[in-house]
């Protein structure tokens, strides 16, 4: 059985580049490209493929948002976020929204084909340059905060409540409560979840 790909890109030369890269190859059956998320959408509509290679950065609706909409819709498609960026933030987006692996667009034929195999089994994928990315973690991106703060975090992390905590660090809730607003604020989350998955993501906890 050939796996089938398929290309959504709004450069014709990446597809094409990407395309003969592909097409001579005996287990994978090119089925085409959409130049953006509509034309995308519309192909799967009536057409069965098994791998899409999607670009991040689109005009209109973005691939981070496409993927988030094909997998909801099919969810036996794997998704490849396809990019000039390897930035950590556009990789776990892509991941976070259901993608099965993340390529460079100067990865070689053989990592192309590589990562295609590899998520057609149901595995997850990324280039070299896209797993050094995720590895990296970059200081700027580390918010500063204080060795309370730090506590304060390490016990939201095990799931404590606000008392529990003030009970355990000997300060009162309202205190925990001021830390926790602060904490959201400096990581740039919504929610103590993210807050949580976030300081995980930058090995703070």
């Amino acid at each position: 059985m050939k796996i089938k790909v398929f290309i959504t890109d709004d450069h014709y030369m990446v597809i094409e580049g990407i395309r003969s890269l592909l097409q001579n190859e005996p287990g994978i059956e090119w089925m085409g490209h959409a130049s953006n998320a509509e034309s995308c959408l519309a192909y799967l509509q009536n057409h069965q493929t098994d791998v899409i290679l999607m670009d991040i950065n689109m005009p209109g609706k973005s691939g981070i948002e496409l993927c988030k909409e094909v997998k909801e819709k099919y969810p036996g498609t794997f998704v490849i976020g396809l990019s000039t960026f390897n930035q950590q933030s556009f990789i776990h987006k892509m991941m976070e929204n259901g993608a099965s692996g993340y390529v460079l667009k100067n990865a070689t034929q053989a990592e192309l084909i590589d990562a295609i195999i590899t998520v057609a089994k149901g595995k997850t994928y990324f280039s070299d340059e896209a797993a050094a990315a995720l590895k990296k973690i970059e200081t700027s991106q580390i918010p500063l905060i204080t060795r309370r703060e730090k506590e304060v975090l390490e016990l939201i992390a095990e799931g404590l409540t606000n008392i529990e905590i003030a009970g355990k660090l000997f300060i009162s809730s309202a205190t925990v409560d001021t830390h926790r607003k602060n904490l959201l604020i400096k990581f740039q989350t919504k929610n103590t979840a993210s807050l949580v998955k976030t300081a995980m993501q930058l090995q703070l906890i």
